[in-house]
């Protein structure tokens, strides 16, 4: 048994290879790298770096933190896991549903295994993937994973390399895709050593989170190369199917070929190699086509968008909120837009910005764009974690999700938005340095004072409780109101298989409108999606129309006239 080890440490003098008590010199090599193979070391070998005499520190691109960020690596064989999903050929992103979940909340364990055993709920439900919250190894046992420092070891309390490997296979088993929430605009401030190795990031730019990662600046080959490699990674030693890659708008890159544009190009290469669809999912706020164009357009080559645009137009028109980034939403008229092309501000004035705002989207098919009506981000980025259900009655909840799954984009679902959960999704984390942990939790009761929000009403992300009460809790499945919106979201999501329309991308197809008075229709060719959101019943001429799914036993078709009481909807055809 011999492993080579290799490291990119270009400014320093020595690097020492560190297994126990034994410190090894390494060989300096080209282009800043060190190396040195040892006869025995090998899977399960712990090992550190130390640079010029240094503490040691973990390897930038270590495969398994098992004790922590601050902790040794772990070498891991991924040749040695026993697949059994040969057979599986992948999910295309036209068409599909996607099921965003958080692996520490979404099972009573909190980990991969223990989110295997709900993955028959998911097949019933109907969707497609599921979206995994970021599992790169992070500060703690608990937290969100968009603070991670060791890109390339998935989370130890989550059940590391071989738990992820678990999960996944259990997924294409009972034939769901599994799409990897990545990080690449930062890291988090704990258990962050890169700076220590080498130019990683660079001060020529900035985020909300510090310094850019550099990828355009001296030493940005090797910096890109390990974004790149790390993408590639979840891809294809653990067969994931697809990427959601986190703000990309944060992403500085003045380079002549964009860090998107290379990472396009190298997943298009590893799907040709491994015969089965991969895509990339960029979330952007800047409405801009670049991003998802193909690149032979001149656009990057991602292939769909998050559109958070879409939900706030849906959420403000169903809640009444206009406060924040509401402001710019509300109206009838911009929910019309948002469910014609996804994209609200397309070049035009946005008040809450103070500018005008996007470009249009016209020319780009829905599948391009990825909607919601509840996702981590507009739940857990409220104070006290509000879903949908807690905002709205089930009529309304029941309208959100019939326009979610007969749009003509890539619907998504959040975590027990099928059964209207009761339980909150809040912010949380568990960082080890005590004064970290306090600066995020005061920097969380300021960001909410604006709001008029008291300190004391904003839970601590800090306290373990306000971790455990965002647990889903699977005993309210079998809840009579619950059962019936969960009954729903299956009958939704079967007829959109069902019915070719309602998978039709071609949004140039899609008429949207209102009649002044709350009474919305989208047509998509053959299919009319009728919601009353006035306050009185309104009537509707069909037209011949046969009647698909109707919200509530309230709404009639008495020969061409659909009578619908207030906060439902009917999916008519004809």
């Amino acid at each position: 048994m011999a492993h080579g080890f290799r490291v990119w440490a270009p400014d320093r003098e020595r690097v020492d290879l560190v297994l126990g008590e034994r410190r090894l010199p390494m060989r300096r090599t080209e282009g800043g790298g060190w190396e040195l193979t040892v006869q025995d070391a090998g899977p399960g070998t712990d090992y550190a770096y130390s640079l010029d005499g240094g503490p040691p520190r973990p390897d930038p691109r270590s495969p398994y933190q098992p004790r922590g960020p601050h902790a040794p690596s772990r070498l891991v064989d991924h040749a040695s896991f026993a697949w059994s999903d040969d057979r599986w050929r992948g999910v295309p992103l036209p068409g599909a549903v996607l099921y965003e979940l958080h692996v520490g909340t979404f099972s009573p364990a909190g980990t991969f295994e223990g989110a295997i055993e709900y993955l028959p709920h998911l097949v019933e439900l109907g969707v497609d993937a599921i979206e995994l919250m970021p599992v790169a190894e992070f500060s703690g046992r608990r937290g969100w994973g968009y603070d991670g420092v060791s890109l390339y070891a998935p989370h130890h309390a989550y059940g590391g390399p071989e738990g992820l490997k678990r999960l996944v296979d259990a997924c294409h088993a009972h034939g769901l895709g599994v799409v990897m929430d990545v990080v690449y605009n930062h890291l988090g401030p704990s258990g962050n050593y890169l700076p220590e190795f080498g130019p990683y990031f660079t001060d020529r730019h900035s985020t909300n989170w510090g310094d850019a990662v550099n990828f355009d600046g001296p030493g940005s080959d090797e910096v890109r190369d390990f974004v790149v490699g790390n993408a590639l990674m979840w891809l294809r030693d653990y067969h994931c199917d697809g990427l959601r890659l986190d703000a990309v708008h944060a992403i500085a890159d003045d380079s002549a070929v964009h860090i998107l544009d290379r990472l396009a190009e190298e997943v298009e290469q590893l799907a040709a190699h491994v015969r089965r669809p991969l895509f990339l999912i960029a979330e952007s706020d800047l409405n801009d086509p670049r991003f998802v164009r193909p690149r032979e357009a001149g656009g990057y080559g991602v292939h769909a968008a998050w559109a958070d645009e879409w939900h706030h137009a849906l959420h403000a028109a169903l809640t009444g909120e206009t406060d924040g980034y509401y402001e710019d939403f509300g109206s009838l008229d911009l929910l019309a837009k948002a469910l014609r092309q996804a994209w609200v501000y397309d070049g035009t004035w946005s008040p809450h910005r103070g500018r005008v705002h996007g470009r249009s989207p016209a020319g780009l098919p829905g599948h391009r764009f990825v909607v919601c009506t509840q996702n981590h981000d507009q739940v857990g980025n409220r104070a006290r974690g509000e879903r949908s259900s807690a905002l709205m009655g089930e009529g309304r909840l029941r309208v959100a999700a019939a326009l979610l799954l007969t749009a003509p984009f890539v619907p998504m679902l959040f975590q027990g938005e099928e059964w209207g959960a009761t339980t909150p999704f809040l912010y949380f984390t568990d960082h080890e340095d005590p004064e970290l942990g306090q600066a995020v939790s005061e920097g969380r009761r300021r960001e909410f004072a604006v709001f008029g929000w008291e300190p004391e009403q904003v839970p601590d992300p800090q306290e373990a409780a306000t971790f455990e009460q965002s647990r889903l809790d699977w005993t309210e499945v079998d809840k009579e109101s619950q059962a019936r919106l969960l009954a729903w979201y299956r009958e939704l999501i079967a007829l959109r298989r069902r019915i070719p329309a309602l998978t039709d991308g071609r949004i140039d197809r899609v008429e949207a409108g209102h009649d002044g008075a709350g009474l919305l229709s989208v047509e998509r060719g053959p299919v009319l999606v009728a919601a009353n959101l006035g306050a009185s019943t309104r009537t509707l001429v069909a037209c011949g129309r046969r009647v698909l799914a109707v919200s509530d036993p309230g709404v009639r078709l008495s020969g061409d006239e659909l009578t619908l009481p207030p906060d439902t909807v009917a999916i008519l055809e004809g």
